[in-house]
């Protein structure tokens, strides 16, 4: 889990019924679950394929006391935890937990950019696990931020962690869609949020083999489809979701 500065390596759901969510997403997603063997800290391990991609745990106490809601948090390596969130701080972000360790497997931060979306600084004990190609059922295809100003939000990462600018995309009313490479070839995007939208927050895109059966199970398990399926430039579809408990959450894939 100890990738290049800047690259997104983990996906957290923090959820109010575990349980619940872990069904929910096996039976969208096709993810596998397996106990992490942490004590009196359940946490369940969700992979893809036999890789592992992410991890899905209980609301802590303190961030429910909060007011905290079920959401999806995306971890992303740098190369010295402190620091970096030190520098998060600075930028005009928040710190909300650590710096602190987790034991065998790395140290941690959780933040927010100065707009509020959360999200995780990771360094990790262990090399990185191979990377999946584009497209790979189960793995994340894309990463979105919707921020309430897009342009200021693109400076604080690329100033964090030298993410560059790819191609823009004109969306009319809703403005640009700026997409963004963290190394390599476009991972992700940033547009302005929604008025509906509550606060700025991070957005994951799930791979899915076909994009309307995907759709059919989010209503068969009990989520929500808001959004979709909807065709995106490059010729995917999309479809935004909301879990049974709340979270909201995205697929990428084929049609037909």
């Amino acid at each position: 889990m100890s990738n290049p500065n800047g690259s997104f390596v983990w996906y957290e759901l923090t959820t109010t019924d575990p349980q619940a969510a872990e069904t929910f997403y096996q039976g969208v997603t096709g993810w596998s679950a397996k106990d992490a063997g942490m004590g009196d800290k359940p946490y369940t391990i969700l992979s893809a394929g036999g890789t592992m991609v992410g991890g899905l745990m209980a609301i802590p106490p303190e961030a429910r006391e909060r007011g905290a809601p079920p959401r999806w948090t995306g971890y992303i390596a740098v190369g010295e935890v402190d620091g970096t969130a030190a520098r998060v701080a600075q930028a005009g972000g928040s710190l909300h937990h650590g710096p602190a360790e987790i034991p065998g497997v790395g140290r941690f931060a959780v933040v927010a950019d100065p707009q509020g979306a959360m999200f995780v600084l990771f360094k990790g004990t262990d090399e990185p696990a191979p990377q999946a190609a584009p497209g790979t059922p189960g793995h994340i295809g894309w990463h979105e931020l919707h921020a309430a100003d897009p342009e200021r939000a693109f400076a604080f990462y690329s100033a964090l962690f030298g993410w560059t600018k790819a191609e823009a995309i004109d969306m009319g009313a809703m403005g640009t869609y700026q997409t963004f490479a963290t190394g390599g070839a476009p991972t992700g995007g940033m547009m302005a949020k929604l008025p509906a939208e509550p606060r700025p927050s991070w957005l994951f895109y799930v791979n899915v083999e076909e994009i309307d059966a995907a759709a059919a199970r989010v209503k068969e398990g009990g989520g929500q489809v808001v959004n979709g399926p909807q065709q995106v430039p490059g010729g995917s579809w999309i479809v935004h979701g909301i879990d049974p408990q709340g979270a909201l959450f995205a697929l990428v894939g084929p049609r037909g």
